[in-house]
């Protein structure tokens, strides 16, 4: 039997709000509340499952996405006023990253409402 992610939760302020501000970037839909959790579901099937809470530390979470995929979310995010990075610790503000590993790679990082890392990156050339 193969093994595959199924969901995971993503503490929220307002679960509502941090899910359209996740599907309004990687151009996708707000499913319909499934009990108390608000999920935007990926194109793999897996989902987010926003839930609410008051008090939780920020987490970390990446999406693979196609190269136009990333330039229409990367157009989302400047016509949003949503600040980007180009590293995990914030410093690098306003640029993309290209990995030194990976022929082709690009990718960025930005915080979404409740103070989560987002990072949005493309698969690279060949070998990757």
């Amino acid at each position: 039997m193969s093994v595959d992610l199924n969901h995971t939760i993503a503490p929220a302020h307002d679960p509502r709000a941090s899910a359209q501000f996740l599907a309004e970037i990687l151009g996708l839909s707000v499913d319909p509340p499934l009990a108390h959790f608000t999920p935007v579901t990926l194109a793999n099937g897996i989902s987010l499952d926003y839930d609410q809470l008051d008090d939780f530390e920020p987490h970390h979470y990446a999406f693979m996405v196609s190269e136009q995929e990333f330039d229409a979310a990367l157009s989302r995010i400047r016509r949003g006023g949503v600040t980007h990075y180009g590293d995990p610790a914030c410093q690098e503000v306003g640029q993309i990253y290209h990995s030194e590993r990976t022929e082709g790679r690009r990718g960025l990082y930005f915080r979404d409402p409740d103070g989560h890392l987002m990072e949005i990156l493309t698969p690279g050339g060949a070998g990757s």
